[in-house]
């Protein structure tokens, strides 16, 4: 027995082996893709859309209020301002706001600056200011979920010492529900669109290789108030209509044809 080209036969061998392996493995993968739900993009689409729309009424409203206090030294702007924000929220409690609706957004202290009288032919004059006092500000976010009370809440905010007010929205809580509801009925719009096309037209439609939504829930009006110093009740309680706005959802859809 020749053993000299055995080494040489063996690596032949192993080599037609591998080959077939090789050809195997690739029509295995061919078999498993062809299998496989996956568009073939080489095949005419047609796009379909459905819309679905409906008006709906807000159900919760957002506002800022805020109070100034200033003073000579901090510590007298601090205490002044502490006791403000605190009639403040005492009054939105009693006014039938849960304290978990109440929320702090700003704290801030800075100095009230005054100029040195000079006289000076440059304008403005270049004199150092001169700080004359401090102001402390306060802001509370504040979700009213009775909206019917929103005037009497503003009101009553205002008497406590309220020196800002604004940036009233009215919006619904859960806008995720109203949502899904409208996106369901916009598919359904799409579906029965695709089937007058298929009529129509003589098509057969096959998979859905493409879906987008649009669409959205709008931030309802917003109201913005001005108060000076604060402590003073309105003249009379402002009225501020809910309203409601229209909520839409469009999708569009792509099918195959087959």
């Amino acid at each position: 027995m020749d053993t000299n080209n055995f080494p040489q036969k063996f690596g032949i061998i192993l080599w037609i082996i591998g080959a077939f392996l090789s050809i195997f493995l690739a029509l295995k993968s061919w078999e498993v893709i062809s299998k496989l739900n996956v568009p073939d993009f080489n095949r005419p689409t047609i796009s379909v859309s459905g819309q679905a729309k409906k008006f709906v009424r807000p159900d919760i409203g957002q506002i800022n209020f805020s109070v100034l206090a200033q003073a000579d030294d901090v510590s007298k702007a601090e205490t002044e301002a502490t006791n403000k924000i605190n009639k403040v929220i005492e009054a939105l409690k009693e006014a039938g706001i849960a304290e978990n609706d109440i929320k702090a957004t700003n704290y801030s202290i800075s100095p009230r600056y005054g100029r040195t009288k000079a006289i000076s032919n440059i304008y403005p004059p270049d004199i150092p200011s001169d700080i004359i006092g401090y102001e402390v500000s306060q802001n509370l976010e504040v979700k009213i979920r009775d909206t019917k009370k929103t005037g009497e809440i503003i009101s009553k905010a205002a008497g406590a010492g309220a020196n800002q007010i604004g940036g009233l929205s009215f919006t619904i809580e859960k806008p995720e529900v109203v949502q899904a509801e409208l996106r369901q009925q916009a598919i359904e719009d799409a579906k029965k669109n695709a089937r007058e096309l298929e009529k129509n037209l003589g098509l057969r439609l096959g998979k859905i290789i493409s879906f987008n939504e649009s669409g959205g829930y709008p931030i309802y009006r917003d109201y913005a108030f001005g108060k000076g110093m604060g402590g003073a009740e309105m003249s009379a309680v402002p009225q501020l209509p809910v309203g409601e706005n229209e909520v839409n959802v469009n999708v569009n859809i792509i099918y195959q044809v087959k």
